[in-house]
């Protein structure tokens, strides 16, 4: 196992670990200026390679048949909140890791790595974790994602960067900053938005989950207060609901009076319920307060209304760049239907799982003018 086979994954692992530690100890700083919290230590960037490094090996292993999904946390006894701690750390070997991972692969639990001396060990495993904690995640053989820590507004983990093979897309926070960009987008990149904490977490639960079923799917995010998106829909629409099923409406409003597990558990099953519906072929609406309208709708071009000729596409990594398409070029008729819908109706937004993992967030950028495409598959993983 530690023959040329790894060579690749070392080098991804080196070039990768420089980028990381920059983004962390920038983040870093950005913390200990708007925070009262205290921030997790920064990890060096050799700690770094190393834990990637392992991880990658862990990836191509099997255990008793199975892939080893697990984390991995670079945290600081001394930082960690009641942790499991092993009386004997564990080296970083891909076999020693492969063997715990069936323990934390579930109920979101992390093993901790920190220096013994002068090497990395796991020395436990941790289920909360510090603002700013590097995290590593095995998604799939080969494939691997660094985190941090939740922010203070946020219940999701931020993507740094995501390691593919010999490919590293490092995300760009920076991209955010674009004229008209989704408070969605602004969120997954760990951003401020100036919506509600509840309005953004709605999004990106309900987006996590549509790519999670794995089925493709398509949902519109219609203003609540006027019916004229309903001139872009084939009528009548064959899955409309009546009234309105607002059962997460009503706990996103409640996100910052009532938060416990019974809460956890009631929002989880609202989100899969709305996210699964989108799995039906057609559209799924649903209104800028989360209240369900129909689904299995069909989008139909306005009349008089000429169809999109171009759309721009951009993606939040490092180095990515802004390129002008035909509306064809992103996939089949669920992109090109989600491109009409908002270039006609300019107050939504639509959001597009593929089966194969992508994912689109279209929204109307006044600025280009245009609909804008953001892929964001690489936040959601």
């Amino acid at each position: 196992m530690n023959g040329p086979a790894h060579r690749p994954g070392r080098v991804v692992a080196k070039n990768a670990a420089k980028k990381v530690h920059e983004y962390f100890t920038r983040h870093w700083q950005q913390i200990r200026e708007t925070s009262r919290k205290t921030p997790a230590s920064v990890a060096s960037a050799e700690a770094i390679e190393t834990v990637i490094d392992a991880a990658f090996r862990v990836s191509i292993r099997r255990e008793e048949g199975y892939i080893p999904r697990l984390s991995f946390a670079i945290l600081a006894p001394e930082d960690a909140v009641h942790p499991l701690v092993f009386e004997e750390a564990l080296p970083l070997t891909p076999g020693r890791l492969a063997r715990v991972s069936p323990a934390v692969a579930r109920s979101r639990l992390h093993v901790a790595v920190w220096h013994l001396g002068d090497e990395l060990y796991a020395w436990g495993i941790v289920r909360s974790i510090p603002l700013s904690c590097c995290v590593i995640e095995v998604v799939a053989p080969g494939l691997l994602v660094v985190k941090h820590g939740p922010s203070e507004q946020s219940r999701k983990c931020v993507n740094v960067a995501v390691l593919e093979g010999d490919q590293i897309k490092v995300v760009d926070d920076r991209a955010s900053a674009i004229a008209g960009c989704p408070p969605l987008v602004s969120s997954v990149l760990g951003c401020d938005s100036t919506l509600r904490l509840d309005s953004v977490d709605v999004l990106q639960e309900l987006a996590v989950s549509m790519r999670a079923h794995g089925h493709g799917g398509t949902l519109l995010v219609v203003p609540g207060d006027s019916d004229l998106w309903r001139e872009s829909i084939v009528h009548p629409m064959p899955y409309a609901v009546r009234p309105r099923f607002s059962t997460l409406a009503a706990l996103a409003q409640e996100l910052g009076e009532r938060r416990g597990r019974q809460w956890e558990a009631d929002f989880s099953d609202a989100v899969e319920v709305i996210a699964g519906l989108t799995a039906v072929d057609g559209a799924t609406v649903i209104t800028d307060q989360y209240e369900l309208i129909a689904f299995g709708a069909k989008i139909a071009p306005r009349n008089g209304h000429l169809r999109v000729e171009q759309v721009t596409v951009t993606e939040p990594i490092e180095d990515g760049v802004s390129v002008i398409v035909h509306p064809t070029r992103l996939g089949g008729t669920r992109h090109f239907s989600a491109v009409q819908f908002v270039n006609e109706q300019r107050n939504a937004i639509a959001l597009v799982a593929s089966q194969d993992g992508r994912f689109t967030v279209f929204s109307w950028s006044p600025s280009e003018p245009t609909v804008h495409a953001h892929r964001i598959e690489a936040l959601l993983l």
